[in-house]
């Protein structure tokens, strides 16, 4: 199969021999890619690719026949060590969020942010830091997720650090148990505390819901009373990653030991993020009739665009990029959760914070149907 490309980053195009045959189209219809730079169409008789996109849905997102959208603050900062992030909730919201999803057409309800405890005596255990104080916010971070989807079919959690999708994958998969998870982002965040190099738990949340690694965090899991409610609810199956760049070595060897999909910046760089997001699709939701909980840190993103960040990351997704992935989830129709984490405003200057906030604001109401036009 012969796979087009344009290379934003080069300014070239050019055409190859796609090793990542496979794809299920029909569709062998001549297709036409106009370069931006010479506006010069390029013909060939090569297969179509496949999108998810629909041109005739008469609303920007319609998931589940509701227009209603449930918008909760989730401002957990326990899971790693910078200040700061807690106030994620607060400057997204600052951007305008809730009138613009109203602009949408949408009927917004606005939960608030969710207050959490620090524990006394909350020491690293088991290999993770502040073990007690967490695992109580994960179970009420899922019980409320839990709520908002019922209620509103549409839930957006606003981080807090990335933590906080352990809870609300957890809890969207009390309602929908068939979901499937896109993590977008520059780290897998799937270390246990036996391999993790620094015992922060937002780089591990994924080996906590997955019921292949349910072995591996049983011994925590056994010493603190406060993670009694978690059952790992996802298949390594059920998951893929867009934006990879900085990945630890344990990561490396679950990811591939699990079998899960994975697309780093060296694919999307070489393939296109089109490519890239339609193949994690065909992945984990090939038949595009199960609901989707889009996990997106914010520095998936370069630093160029989200330099208020917790670990950034050189070498990430365009801003572009960043808005092409939500407006392709929007066109599915399925998306179901939304988390956007990470957002610091205390890292940088004033106008760095606003920078990271305004990025995360426009890829949510991408996410939610917005468009150029």
């Amino acid at each position: 199969m012969i796979y087009f490309h344009s290379d934003a980053r080069a300014g070239s195009f050019s055409y190859e021999l796609n090793p990542w045959c496979g794809l299920a189209t029909k569709n062998y219809d001549e297709a036409v890619f106009v370069t931006k730079k010479t506006n010069q169409p390029v013909q060939s008789n090569a297969r179509k690719i496949t999108t998810y996109h629909s041109t005739n849905n008469p609303h920007p997102l319609h998931l589940a026949e509701k227009d209603n959208i449930g918008i909760v603050g989730l401002p957990l900062n326990k899971g790693q060590p910078r200040e700061g992030v807690n106030a994620g909730p607060s400057i997204i919201r600052g951007q305008g969020l809730i009138n613009s999803v109203e602009a949408l057409g949408y009927h917004v309800k606005d939960y608030g942010d969710m207050k959490f405890s620090s524990l006394e005596f909350d020491t690293i255990g088991s290999g993770v830091k502040n073990p007690r104080t967490i695992g109580k916010a994960m179970g009420e971070i899922s019980t409320m997720v839990r709520g908002v989807v019922e209620g509103d079919g549409v839930c957006v959690a606003l981080g807090g650090d990335h933590s906080i999708a352990l809870g609300t994958i957890h809890g969207h998969m009390q309602v929908n148990n068939n979901a499937c998870v896109l993590w977008i982002d520059a780290h897998a965040d799937l270390n246990t505390p036996k391999t993790s190099p620094s015992g922060n738990f937002h780089g591990m949340p994924l080996s906590f819901i997955l019921r292949e690694l349910e072995g591996d965090v049983k011994q925590l899991k056994d010493a603190y009373e406060e993670w009694a409610w978690l059952k790992p609810c996802l298949s390594a199956k059920d998951i893929a990653y867009i934006g990879l760049r900085d990945v630890d070595a344990g990561e490396q060897y679950l990811m591939k030991k699990l079998g899960i999909k994975y697309f780093c910046m060296y694919e999307i760089d070489k393939y296109g993020i089109s490519y890239c997001l339609n193949q994690a699709l065909k992945a984990v939701n090939p038949q595009m009739d199960r609901p989707i909980h889009l996990s997106y840190d914010i520095d998936s993103l370069d630093p160029v665009y989200a330099v208020s960040t917790g670990t950034p990351v050189m070498g990430g997704l365009t801003f572009r990029e960043g808005c092409f992935i939500a407006e392709e989830i929007a066109a599915t129709n399925m998306l179901s959760v939304l988390d956007m984490v990470e957002v610091n405003p205390e890292l940088t200057d004033i106008a760095g914070g606003e920078l990271t906030a305004n990025c995360a604001s426009k890829i949510i109401l991408s996410c939610l149907g917005s468009r150029i036009v």
